[in-house]
């Protein structure tokens, strides 16, 4: 059955705008750009200029706009859930970049809401979407490595005010929103919902500069490290920051799955042609050949999340995006911020979610 056509109106056209709309070329038959808006004047009209598509003048223009029936929101993470709110009562399908809310009782209204619409919101990260991503599950799931039991993940995010354009609002949310969520949803996705976590978080870095030379304050810890315990039994060791380059450090940004009877390493968890490699106990590590090889040239194929949406909406099935599993994760996170906040104390996760299907490329 051929998928629903989604007519996309962006809403945020900042700077992980445009390698969403160069993906959304790869699709042509389902994804069709037709508006644009953002809160800063020009942005949009210098996106469409490039993208296609039409500016509208507001926010509220381009939910009204008959012609646009699904929402790419791409604003900054404390304007997430005002906007999808506002999509989602409107009628609108959701896309929305992680997180869903910055509060778990916000991310379980746009749970609530979208039901009660009869809308699909999806929501990143998507990345467990990905070959590699798709390729480290199914080994998972044949048993290759048996009983998994430990997961380490590293986020060694570097110094982001001296690229990022605005990178204030990165260190107001802190790593675990922008990039730790990365590793916590693909491990999720994977092994199903956490049930505690015990985190320790710091500020290694206050005096931060832009790179206009204007100084800024950090209020949230830039470095988290610890523990995840899932419903599965799985730990999950993970670090976070805002601080180590990942090429500067011999962990890098890569997540490694250690079983019973082997082990498997990925070299970074945000690539889809992510290198693979998996070793027998005992016995030397040698390279994965990922179920297919990723055609998209970036690390990431943005759209991907969006034509899945339109499969599921197509074959009357849920979409492996789900709201339902973002919530999750946003209360994941939230219980870092408290137990970080408490020493390190363990905080109850409560929430559930039903895991994500594989790839039908991957089965």
């Amino acid at each position: 059955m051929a998928g629903a056509k989604l007519k996309l109106g962006v809403i945020g056209c900042g700077n992980i705008a445009g390698p969403y709309a160069r993906s959304f070329k790869v699709y042509p038959d389902v994804l069709e750009l037709v508006a644009a808006a953002d809160m800063l004047p020009g942005r949009a009209d210098a996106f469409v200029k490039e993208h296609g598509g039409r500016a509208c003048k507001t926010i509220d223009e381009l939910i009204a706009d008959p012609a646009v029936n699904t929402v790419v929101n791409l604003t900054p993470f404390s304007e997430h859930y005002g906007v999808s709110k506002k999509a989602i009562l409107a009628g609108k399908h959701v896309f929305s970049e992680k997180p869903l809310g910055v509060a778990y009782a916000e991310a379980q209204e746009i749970v609530k809401l979208a039901k009660e619409k009869g809308v699909r919101v999806a929501c990143a990260p998507i990345t467990f979407m990905g070959e590699a991503q798709q390729t480290a599950a199914k080994l998972i799931r044949a048993g290759k490595l048996g009983t998994v039991r430990v997961i380490y993940a590293e986020v060694n995010h570097g110094r982001i005010e001296h690229w990022h354009p605005a990178p204030e609002l990165f260190f107001k949310a802190g790593p675990m929103y922008d990039v730790g969520v990365y590793p916590t949803a693909l491990t999720t996705a994977f092994f199903g919902p956490v049930r505690k976590v015990s985190m320790y978080g710091k500020v290694l870095l206050g005096d931060r500069k832009n790179k206009d030379g204007k100084p800024f304050p950090v209020p949230t810890p830039d470095y988290f490290a610890g523990t995840f315990e899932l419903e599965s039994g799985v730990l999950l060791r993970l670090t976070a920051n805002f601080y180590i380059q990942s090429s500067n450090t011999r962990q890098g940004e890569g997540m490694e799955f250690h079983g019973d009877q082997g082990d498997l390493h990925m070299e970074n968890w945000f690539g889809f042609a992510s290198p693979l490699s998996f070793a027998e106990h005992d016995k030397k590590f040698a390279p994965v050949e990922p179920v297919r090889k990723p055609a998209y040239a970036d690390a990431v194929e943005w759209s991907r999340v969006l034509k899945e949406m339109s499969d599921a909406i197509g074959e009357n099935r849920p979409h492996r995006a789900s709201a339902e599993h973002a919530a999750h994760v946003v209360e994941v996170i939230c219980a870092v911020t408290k137990s970080a906040a408490q020493g390190g104390a363990p905080v109850a996760v409560t929430s559930s979610f039903d895991p994500p299907a594989p790839m039908p490329w991957a089965v």
